[in-house]
């Protein structure tokens, strides 16, 4: 039997539907994936350079001045290295030269610590004064996190912009299923059926293509999202190293699809509810 010239435009509106849902939840998921993840990776970089701190002590007079603070307040340092000369040698070596002799000489003299809390650290810091340059490890790193949190900006205006498109391919899908079926619609009206009965048809049915499409995209997001983060911690480089996504934060992913859903279902709602009583 031949199949008919004539398409479904029911049929042709439901995949493209599908399509365009299962589009926008796997962005959706990506992008609101991604905004957790580097969230977290502040939240994991802050905690552990929080009471981190470098001391450079460049004039050498000043160092024995330097170290009676750290004795007199051992009770406030977790720990404390300094770096020799051959670290300090392979840390300024870029800018040293190869065997360059001469510069050695004024390299200055320094101190990694860890204190116990936040105002150990600014204490200690005040009490060193002038005698040493003394770098916080947080404020060193204030740009990268700049930089996360600007991201994270970026990732939720996308996320924003998606939920928007999902509202209007809703809405037209909706207005052209229920005109494409206005014969329907009106015998439906003429034996008594309520306008609450014909919009709840059309949610079912959107709600029907949107578990479908929603379970695909999230399904398609997730190995993608642990890939990148695989690869952004495999990097082991500054922030990136730190991004991670709590249990917290694969719930609230989870939960993602489901409120597209329900988002989707209540503009179908409001749009059938608008045809309908525009043509009563």
């Amino acid at each position: 039997m031949k199949k008919p010239v004539a398409f479904s435009l029911f049929h042709d509106q439901s995949v493209f539907m599908t399509a365009v849902m299962g589009l926008m939840t796997f962005l959706a998921v990506l992008s609101l994936g991604l905004a957790l993840a580097i969230g977290t990776g502040i939240i994991n970089w802050n905690r552990q350079w929080n009471v981190h701190a470098t001391v450079q002590v460049v004039n050498t007079d000043k160092v024995d001045t330097v170290k009676k603070v750290f004795n007199t307040n051992q009770d406030k340092i977790d720990t404390m290295r300094q770096l020799d000369e051959t670290e300090m040698s392979k840390l300024m070596k870029p800018w040293l030269g190869g065997g360059n002799g001469v510069l050695k000489k004024y390299l200055p003299i320094m101190f990694e610590i860890k204190f116990k809390s936040k105002s150990d650290m600014d204490t200690v810091g005040n009490l060193i004064g002038n005698n040493a340059r003394f770098i916080p490890h947080y404020d060193a790193l204030k740009p990268s996190i700049s930089a996360g949190w600007k991201m994270i900006t970026i990732l939720v205006l996308l996320l924003g912009l998606i939920i928007a498109t999902i509202g209007t391919c809703v809405s037209f899908i909706a207005r052209n299923t229920a005109l494409l079926h206005k014969c329907e619609l009106e015998i439906l009206n003429q034996v008594g059926a309520s306008d609450h009965f014909i919009t709840k048809q059309m949610q079912m049915i959107v709600g029907k293509i949107c578990a479908v499409a929603c379970g695909m995209g999230f399904v398609a997001a997730c190995p993608i999202l642990l890939m990148i983060i695989g690869v952004a911690r495999a990097a082991r480089v500054g922030l990136m190293a730190m991004l991670e996504i709590s249990g917290l934060g694969w719930f609230v992913l989870l939960l993602v699809p489901v409120i597209i859903m329900l988002f989707a279902i209540m503009v179908t709602k409001r749009t059938t509810l608008k045809i309908l009583s525009s043509e009563s």
